[in-house]
């Protein structure tokens, strides 16, 4: 049985090692035209190895046009990590659904990669074909308002340009424009000639319903002629002829909000919209006085998360909410802008017993089925236990030791009655002689007084500090005749301003709690209010200069 445990050990061990040092293989696009080039990447840690992958399965379906190496060195954590890729640029040779095969290198293998190919667009005016042109197109004709339209902006050139180039700035005064990655370069055949592509894509989110105007772009750069490589000076002026070209402009139709959308719900057309939750730990196991961390992650295809509202999340009794910041992030997609939030919330259960979650339900518009949808999340019920450190173990009757009743004596009894008149007979006549004294000062306290205490606390508070502002208020209410629990329960700012410390103790938001609110509401209390005169007070002689 170890033998075999050792063997499979050591085979699992090898499949692991042999599937962390395979080719990554990864395409710059999935869909193209049968006269466009892509880049196929290649990437590998292994810094044993030599020489470059097997690219004769490419040649059934494609055509190699180039290929070169990249090596990178990067240190992450203090720990360097060397990389070598192999870019390897392919022009398919069919159309329809076309796969780049699985490729080796000595003992490792990529992964196929599926693309789309379509036919190649027949371009007007091809017999006389600028050197220079600018194409742009939309990806639908019409949207809704606040509805994402994705906009690509293809330059193509045949001759050469130097790095001189410059695009104006895309501005739309009733749209949001939003850049999608950073622009891409690749080959394209148009009629027998090898044009160069730089591409660029934004998401534009109109704003107002009527007709939008795409505006034209223009684009300048610097060609190179073919007879100036022998005459170029580096410190001179740039030889060749600057070419300027500018792009069609573009009608969109912005539909209005449709009138059957919820007039009370946040407008939201999307492709798609999810919305799921996790908690940590497991709610089936609550218990009183637990902080469970409850994670609500909502992503929307078609919506940038600046875009996305917050999740309505209603207070529930019997749980204590303290919520955080939420997290925003993009991602970018063939199709356009994927926004994500994010919600992180801490729940602690104070009673015990089942506790009902209601349901969280969020209303769009599905651009795609033109059609009202919604998404949500199912409600849950936690059936909190009791906490054993939160109560006192209680002994049971059985438990105790009998008690034996007897007959008290009498005299005892008679002792402790004459005892407590004479004490009152005493303390009546100190009473009586005192208030005949003059009055004297008090005697210093060995602790800190209530005003140092009271100072400390507001200090605290002022720093917005959460737990030296505890520290500082249970210091100060142990000199109190109340408890800090009987002050909040009759003070409505003290137990809100409470709250929210325990809050910012509780979760990471206690770097933007601030303390203004609680010593406000410490500031008004009663017993406050009717200290202040006593230190005022607390000298007979009259002021030095009387009014």
């Amino acid at each position: 049985m170890t033998r075999l445990l050792c063997i499979f050990l050591l085979a699992l061990f090898a499949a692991t090692s042999v599937s962390a040092k395979d080719l990554i293989a990864s395409v710059d696009r999935s869909t193209l035209s049968v006269s466009e080039t892509v880049e196929l990447s290649l990437e590998s840690d292994d810094t044993t190895l030599f020489g470059k992958p097997d690219l004769k399965p490419l040649n059934e379906l494609f055509d190699v046009l180039g290929t070169r190496q990249v090596n990178r060195l990067t240190t992450l954590n203090g720990e360097a990590k060397a990389t070598t890729r192999w870019i390897v640029t392919l022009q398919p040779k069919t159309t329809g659904t076309v796969v780049i095969p699985s490729l080796s290198l000595e003992d490792m293998h990529s992964q196929p990669i599926t693309l789309q190919v379509v036919e190649a667009s027949k371009d007007a005016n091809s017999s006389k074909m600028a050197p220079v042109f600018i194409d742009a197109s939309l990806d639908k004709d019409s949207v809704y308002v606040q509805e994402q339209a994705v906009l690509t902006l293809r330059i193509y050139h045949s001759v050469s340009l130097y790095d001189d180039s410059s695009l104006t700035p895309l501005e739309i005064p009733d749209a949001r424009v939003e850049p999608l990655e950073k622009p891409r370069t690749y080959e394209k055949l148009i009629n027998g000639v090898r044009h160069g592509v730089i591409e660029l894509r934004y998401a534009i989110y109109p704003q107002h319903s009527g007709a939008l105007e795409i505006p034209s772009q223009a684009f300048s750069a610097t060609a190179v002629a073919a007879n100036d490589s022998d005459d170029y000076n580096p410190f001179g002026p740039r030889p060749g002829k600057v070419v300027r070209v500018r792009s069609p402009q573009i009608p969109l139709e912005v539909k209005a909000k449709p009138a059957s959308y919820p007039a009370d719900e946040p407008w939201l057309p999307a492709h798609k919209v999810t919305l799921t939750e996790s908690w940590s730990p497991d709610p089936a196991s609550a218990k009183v006085g637990d902080s469970l961390t409850r994670n609500m992650m909502l992503n929307v295809e078609g919506l940038s998360s600046a875009q996305l509202p917050p999740l309505a999340t209603p207070d529930v009794k019997g749980l204590r909410r303290y919520p955080d910041q939420p997290t925003l992030s993009n991602q970018v997609t063939p199709q356009g802008i994927t926004g994500s939030r994010e919600e992180h919330e801490a729940l602690v259960p104070n009673q015990q017993g089942k506790v009902e979650l209601p349901a969280i339900t969020l209303t769009w518009w599905n651009t795609l089925t033109d059609s009202l949808e919604q998404t949500s999340i199912p409600a849950r019920t936690l059936d909190v236990a009791a906490n054993p450190q939160l109560t006192e173990p209680q002994i049971p009757v059985e438990a105790l030791p009998p008690t034996v009743i007897q007959g008290p004596a009498v005299w005892p009894w008679q002792l402790s009655t004459a005892l407590l008149g004479l004490t009152t007979f005493i303390a009546l006549g100190l009473w009586w002689r005192a208030r005949r004294l003059p009055a004297v000062s008090k005697t210093a306290q060995t602790g800190p007084s209530p005003r140092t205490l009271l100072d400390e606390l507001k200090r605290a508070c002022q720093a917005n500090e959460p737990n030296q502002t505890r520290q500082a208020l249970d210091a100060w209410a142990r000199q109190q005749p109340c408890t800090l629990a009987e002050m909040a329960a009759r003070d409505v700012p003290l137990s809100a301003a409470l709250d929210e410390l325990n809050g910012a103790l509780y979760s990471e938001t206690g770097q933007q709690w601030q303390g203004e609110a609680l010593w406000q509401a410490i500031r008004s209390l009663p017993a406050l209010e009717a200290q202040q005169p006593a230190t005022v007070e607390a000298s007979a002689l009259p002021p030095l200069y009387p009014r």
